[in-house]
């Protein structure tokens, strides 16, 4: 996959296996890309040292930074690396999220790998984890890493939302299935396509009784499968590997998921900022941590990083 030749690989310096170094070397083995092991590290009694001269602070950070390289350079010898270039970038800053999407920005990076950690519900509305800020905010793919293996011949999910006419959402499923397929060529994987429908509206069954909520279900119901067969025909994908159903994006891609035992979940995230995105979230939010496989999330076309100069 020639896409993906410039990887950030975020490693976590709270544990030691480090399961997003070793899904980019699964990943780098096939496309023969490069790798950056990105660290960051900030511990803000060094900063409050008022005893210490600006000189004898910066003398101490880096010495804590050089501590970090080694036993960066430690994991990384201890892995099947051969014939891989991996190169390893330790930085000081209070904001690994900023840290992470500056270095994408910089050094133009294809896609960014990062492990995943369950949040709490309510902590994650309050205080976003860098998870969220990375998915909202860094211009290339993200690829959240969970524990599950990528085994030959996997299944791969791609959610899609063929039922919308808006040239974003079209352009979305095109960019996301288009990945997916690459990605099965690249892993020897299998490409699901998923995608959801609303149900009918409780309080219009109820305020006209003369609505016919069978009839409605089924006009919504054949009205996505008809898209569905379009695009999936677009794209060499065969029918039985389309799966439409009824219900919120978020329980439908859990329930496909889970059904396929899939390797890997792709999906679009709008990139929402500020305090719609507090209270809203979206899709790609909803979902991550309710899957126990890989979750790639894709930007639409034209997105542009807040952080972007």
């Amino acid at each position: 996959m020639k896409k993906y030749q410039n990887i950030l690989t975020v490693i976590d310096p709270t544990v030691e296996d480090q399961k997003a170094l070793k899904r980019s070397i699964e990943l780098a083995n096939h496309t023969r890309a490069n790798i950056t092991a990105f660290l960051t590290i900030f511990d803000f009694s060094y900063e409050m040292t008022t005893m210490l001269s600006s000189d004898e602070r910066e003398t101490m950070r880096n010495s804590v930074i050089d501590d970090r390289q080694q036993w960066l350079n430690t994991i990384i010898s201890g892995l099947n690396t051969e014939n891989l270039t991996i190169d390893t970038k330790v930085v000081w800053h209070n904001r690994p999220f900023e840290a992470v999407i500056n270095e994408v920005l910089e050094q133009d990076h294809d896609i960014v790998i990062k492990g995943t950690h369950e949040h709490d519900k309510l902590k994650s509305v309050i205080f976003t984890p860098t998870d969220w800020h990375i998915l909202r905010k860094c211009p290339c793919p993200v690829l959240l890493v969970k524990d599950h293996l990528w085994p030959e011949n996997g299944n791969i999910v791609a959610a899609i939302n063929v039922g919308s006419d808006e040239e974003e959402h079209i352009s979305l499923n095109d960019k996301i299935t288009a990945q997916a397929n690459d990605l099965a060529k690249t892993i020897s994987a299998n490409v699901h396509l998923v995608n959801s429908y609303p149900g009918t509206p409780v309080n219009i069954s109820i305020e006209i009784p003369e609505f016919n909520a069978a009839d409605y279900n089924n006009s919504m119901f054949n009205h996505h499968q008809q898209a569905m067969v379009e695009h999936c025909n677009r794209y060499c994908i065969p029918v039985e590997n389309t799966h439409v159903k009824e219900g919120l994006p978020e329980d439908v891609i859990q329930a496909m998921a889970d059904k396929l035992d899939a390797e890997l979940v792709i999906l679009g995230t709008i990139g929402r900022t500020g305090l719609s995105a507090a209270l809203i979230g979206n899709t790609a939010e909803h979902v991550i941590d309710r899957l126990n496989c890989d979750v790639l999330a894709l930007k639409p076309n034209g997105y542009v990083s807040p952080f972007a100069r």
